[in-house]
């Protein structure tokens, strides 16, 4: 980090068809971006295998790991050889009958600094992480790190403004969502347009209501449905960085594997919050009702 200007990377991945082969290609990314010059590296929901979730299956929990366990020793080898900070997604086990969707980090160190466990858990067609996640028990708190305090955030939670105005409340600098979306190969172009704008729109939201850069890094590729009912989901990538007024800093393609390298100014927060001081004029005294489900 030179100043404020912190250089980030996203890689936009594709599952390889098994654990090694995946972090074969993260090994490979992460040298890449260390190479450019990154600091901090963002990866995709869940790399270490495939999207499971299309059906709900016992036997996909053999893909859960301990944390740390395998799959984080070995990123977090590379993060201290690199000297990159790293957030990973791991299927946890963290008890016999007790898993998580959870985000790790790694500040420089084969340590870990920090985790986050996905709070919102969708059950939707294809989707059905209800049955393999426990929702998340640790709050909305950022990971501080050598590089700034990072407010990781998981896929689902993308879209809700309460999970980024938390983690913007308790002093994050950056938002940081490692996802795993895309569309029903079934669904006509116009919706599949929908659907993905919709996506970029609401965490540009985000960034924007709260003044904060925005790293968000999707899989991308086609993963078939396993029980072999569903169409199976085309991952639509798009990666991306935004800038705290929404604006993009960097954007992948909605296809194949790529890496996006680029810098953040970090400064540019306070000098946003001057002139946009949106946390100022919050009505705290008026939101009692959020506390609600619904006013009915």
């Amino acid at each position: 980090m030179t100043g404020t200007t912190l250089k980030v990377a996203l890689l936009q991945e594709t599952h390889r068809g098994s654990r090694d082969a995946n972090l074969d290609a993260i090994e490979t990314g992460l040298r890449e971006a260390a190479a450019a010059g990154a600091q901090l590296v963002l990866l995709q929901e869940l790399h270490n295998g495939p999207y499971f979730c299309q059906r709900e299956c016992v036997d996909e929990f053999e893909l859960a790991e301990s944390i740390p366990g395998p799959g984080t020793g070995r990123i977090g080898k590379l993060a201290a050889e690199l000297k990159l900070v790293v957030v990973a997604s791991i299927f946890e086990k963290r008890a016999a009958g007790l898993y998580h969707n959870t985000a790790v980090v790694f500040d420089r160190s084969a340590a870990i600094a920090g985790k986050y466990r996905k709070m919102h858990i969708p059950d939707d067609p294809a989707f059905y992480e209800k049955f393999y996640f426990t929702p998340g028990d640790m709050g909305f708190e950022p990971i501080d790190t050598s590089v700034g305090r990072l407010g990781v955030l998981v896929c689902w939670d993308q879209w809700y403004p309460e999970a980024a105005r938390l983690m913007a409340l308790a002093g994050a600098q950056l938002l940081l969502y490692p996802t795993a979306i895309g569309w029903d190969p079934n669904d006509d172009q116009a919706e599949k347009d929908r659907q993905r704008e919709a996506w970029v729109t609401v965490q540009r939201g985000h960034a924007v209501a709260n003044g904060l850069p925005l790293l968000a890094c999707n899989r991308t590729g086609y993963e078939a449905d396993p029980s072999g009912v569903g169409a199976g989901i085309q991952f639509w990538g798009t990666s991306f960085v935004a800038g705290p007024q929404g604006e993009f800093l960097a954007k992948a393609g909605t296809e194949g594997r790529q890496l996006l390298v680029v810098e953040v100014d970090l400064d540019r927060s306070e000098h946003v919050r001057r002139i946009w001081p949106f946390l100022r004029d919050r009505r705290i005294d008026a939101y009692g009702d959020l506390l609600k489900r619904y006013r009915d």
